[in-house]
């Protein structure tokens, strides 16, 4: 694989974090630093993806199975990075994706409780050693979380999960930030939204500071 300038930040987090206001605050912090960025989303981020995760949130498949649903989301992926993600890292661009293969162990290893191994075998498939230079967490407790979500409209079909599956959801992504110290930054995202956006702020301005083409 040719060597890539690019770096890739993913944000995660359960739902009622405040994703997509961070998303586009970090947009614009990097931007105004003068970098060129994609931002693009997951699952989705190209025509053939954004099927894929109409389907994953359509209330009518309530039903799918999780072998099923653990696999759309690989394939959207697999599309993704060969379409968007990488092409995007070898023009030297930086690449802002809201969630990426860390909501798959969250939501269908934590969630779902398909066992991690099992994902980590289509990691490694479809990704080889290919990981994210900086992944931000948005940390908020669910029922707050829920809360939030809840004032935007319909709920999809993860959203009408129990609380106990956020909760796990959660459980899952604190333990992934622990096991990955290097590459994870949490933030509170129960403070207020110029206080969240202070922290993006620094985790941002060191990143930057370390990236040396």
């Amino acid at each position: 694989m040719p060597h890539m300038q690019g770096k890739l930040l993913t944000l995660e987090g359960i739902e009622g974090v405040g994703k997509s206001t961070n998303l586009n605050y970090i947009h614009e912090w990097l931007k105004a630093e003068g970098k060129q960025v994609t931002v693009t989303r997951e699952p989705g981020g190209t025509p053939l993806g954004e099927e894929i995760r109409r389907l994953l949130l359509d209330t009518r498949f309530q039903g799918m199975d999780d072998e099923c649903e653990l696999l759309l989301v690989f394939a959207a992926r697999a599309q993704h990075l060969s379409r968007v993600i990488r092409p995007a890292l070898e023009r030297g661009e930086w690449v802002l994706c809201d969630r990426f293969t860390d909501a798959t162990y969250a939501y269908q290893g934590g969630g779902r409780g398909i066992d991690t191994a099992r994902i980590a075998r289509l990691e490694e498939s479809v990704q080889g050693t290919f990981r994210p230079d900086l992944t931000i967490l948005l940390d908020l407790p669910v029922e707050t979380g829920l809360q939030r979500a809840g004032k935007r409209g319909d709920l999809d079909r993860f959203e009408r999960e129990e609380t106990e599956f956020f909760e796990r959801v959660r459980q899952s992504y604190l333990d992934l930030s622990r096991k990955n110290p290097e590459r994870y930054r949490v933030i509170d995202a129960s403070q207020s939204l110029d206080k969240v956006q202070d922290d993006l702020g620094r985790v941002l301005q060191s990143l930057v500071r370390s990236h040396t083409v």
